[in-house]
């Protein structure tokens, strides 16, 4: 029931609210979803405590990430008719971007390597919008008409989505073909991850961008797409990590572990750097 009425607000954002008003009633339901929802609340308490190493977190700091949160699906409901050029060129400070042609012309693809930081969605569309061939994993909402909704966003600038339940063959496929693969690295939300140190805690851990890497030898690039001041936005795209060379028989959950390691740091970095920005409303060490 939730997914629905979030998929009919967004609906209701997209054809019909200028752009301020759509971050108006965004922040309205930040904030309601701020006070009716405990469970919510309790957990990005838990996980600042962390992030932040202290036993107390302000409460207007906790509200920060429900208010980001709803930034965020404003701007990814809005984006059909706020995303341009013009736009990226006057609100989008991009650093790192010969990063990806370098990628690009080696001809083994690449691994955009984010995390649930900032305004991940966006940052796919500016890089398919900027003329990059790119491809993102993304989670099925179970509600197929949210499903549908969120997809036909993700793919108006030109970008590619594949289900997580896809992911397998057709990632490889698109990486013999040179594109570039989006894949979040900060928390695994299915049955398959692995059981990593991050942020001092065990938690469990996507190995899909490590495994696509060792695969095939495609890089992994760092990418961090975080909201700046007066609606402006920071796009970090760091240098490649490039695997070990494995035997396609020696990949396993050793070698897998040790290259994530290479690169979970920087996610890390990344958080506490902008701990506000971190849309986690579970326990991130919660592995149930």
């Amino acid at each position: 029931m939730g997914n629905f009425y979030l998929y009919k607000i967004g609906e209701f954002l997209t054809k019909y609210l200028p752009l301020p008003a759509s971050y108006a009633l965004a922040t309205f339901f930040s904030d309601c979803q701020y006070l009716l929802s405990k469970t919510d609340r309790q957990a990005v308490e838990y996980n600042l405590k962390i992030v932040l190493n202290t036993d107390r977190v302000p409460a207007a700091m906790v509200r920060h990430v429900f208010r980001y949160f709803g930034q965020y699906l404003a701007d990814f409901f809005v984006m059909p008719k706020k995303l341009n050029k013009e736009f990226i060129k006057k609100y989008v400070e991009i650093s790192g971007s010969e990063h990806l042609n370098e990628v690009l012309h080696q001809g083994k693809g690449g691994i955009i390597l984010g995390a649930h930081v900032g305004n991940w969605e966006m940052g796919a569309a500016v890089l398919s919008l900027l003329g990059f061939p790119l491809t993102i994993v993304a989670l099925a909402h179970k509600d197929a008409r949210v499903n549908a909704f969120f997809n036909s966003h993700r793919e108006f600038f030109g970008t590619t989505v594949i289900q997580t339940n896809l992911a397998l063959r057709r990632c490889l496929e698109h990486l013999k073909r040179n594109r570039l693969i989006a894949i979040l690295a900060d928390r695994d939300f299915g049955h398959h991850g692995l059981a990593m140190n991050f942020l001092g805690r065990k938690a469990m851990i996507p190995k899909g961008a490590a495994f696509f890497s060792l695969k095939t030898g495609a890089p992994l690039i760092p990418a961090f797409f975080l909201r700046g001041s007066h609606n402006s936005f920071n796009f970090i795209l760091g240098e490649p990590i490039y695997p070990p060379s494995v035997q396609p028989e020696g990949i396993n959950d050793h070698e897998i572990k040790q290259f994530t390691n290479k690169y979970l740091y920087l996610i890390e970095d990344q958080i506490r750097q902008n701990p506000s920005q971190w849309l986690m409303f579970r326990r991130f060490d919660d592995n149930t």
